[in-house]
């Protein structure tokens, strides 16, 4: 039988290109999206398709339940990944907004990781995959809400890859640097909604800086590969024997792993700030 994955965020970008790939290798593809039109544009391409709201447990909860029901119990992998960004300077950012990211990005991993957690015990095997990044590695300026959520995630995942070890389930992070997708247009609601950049003390560097990266149409950044990238490693991490515990994704994962580890934090900073 073929194995099979839940996936969530595959309206576009990294989730979107994983659950077609997974599927041309044999997988049994369960594809989520946050919204049932991206589930209805997936069913139409050939893919498994229902919602799956991070923001909404209920929706986790029927979500697993559908997968659930669809391969008769069972559930080989997971690949948490669905998330967003809410861009801007941490002393503009509100409260509320950093409560609403972490409810998406941490959160809802957090709450479909123990539901599954039951079932791969179960079962006998499991592997539970989250997409962090390299800013779960590093920080950026302007993107304090988003590195605040993945550097959360990495230390939710590394001790949960601890606990695991006793297990047959396998637990795995994934780290992109910079990959093709929606991230950045998808934020632009979050930003207008959150941040109050005409009255910040940093208003002229928002014109200068965030403002043109946000809205202006630009090419590739420096780096960027697609998001098949992402795939390739999902797939190596799914299949290994013994999986590895981080898969690196984009030259500039690699490059700041080593920097962070080998550098001190004011030269890291430095360097960051650079660019």
């Amino acid at each position: 039988m073929a194995q099979s994955i839940l996936i969530t965020g595959c309206s576009s970008g990294i989730g979107h290109d994983a659950a077609h790939g997974l599927k041309r290798e044999g997988w049994r593809v369960l594809a989520t999206c946050r919204q049932e039109p991206d589930c209805e544009r997936l069913r139409a391409e050939g893919l498994e398709s229902f919602v799956l709201d991070y923001a909404d447990p209920a929706s986790i909860e029927a979500a697993l339940a559908e997968a659930l029901r669809r391969t008769g119990g069972t559930l080989d992998a997971i690949f948490n990944n669905g998330a967003f960004a809410c861009p801007g300077a941490v002393e503009d950012l509100p409260t509320d907004a950093l409560r609403e990211i972490f409810e998406v990005n941490l959160f809802g991993y957090h709450d479909l990781i123990r539901r599954v957690i039951p079932v791969m015990r179960a079962q006998g095997h499991g592997r539970i995959v989250n997409c962090s990044s390299v800013l779960g590695l590093v920080p950026m300026r302007w993107r304090g809400a988003y590195v605040a959520t993945k550097f959360a995630m990495e230390g939710l995942t590394d001790v949960l890859r601890l606990e695991m070890a006793d297990t047959p389930i396998k637990v795995i992070l994934i780290e992109p640097g910079p990959i093709t997708s929606k991230i950045r247009v998808n934020s632009i609601p979050h930003f207008e909604r959150w941040i109050d950049w005409r009255n910040s003390p940093r208003r002229a560097e928002y014109e200068a800086s965030l403002l043109k990266r946000l809205y202006e149409a630009r090419g590739p950044d420096r780096f960027e590969l697609p998001a098949s990238a992402v795939t390739t490693k999902l797939l190596k991490g799914l299949t290994a024997k013994n999986p590895a515990p981080r898969y690196f994704v984009t030259t500039p994962t690699y490059l700041m792993n080593l920097a962070r580890r080998f550098l001190p934090t004011r030269a890291l900073d430095a360097m960051i700030r650079r660019g």
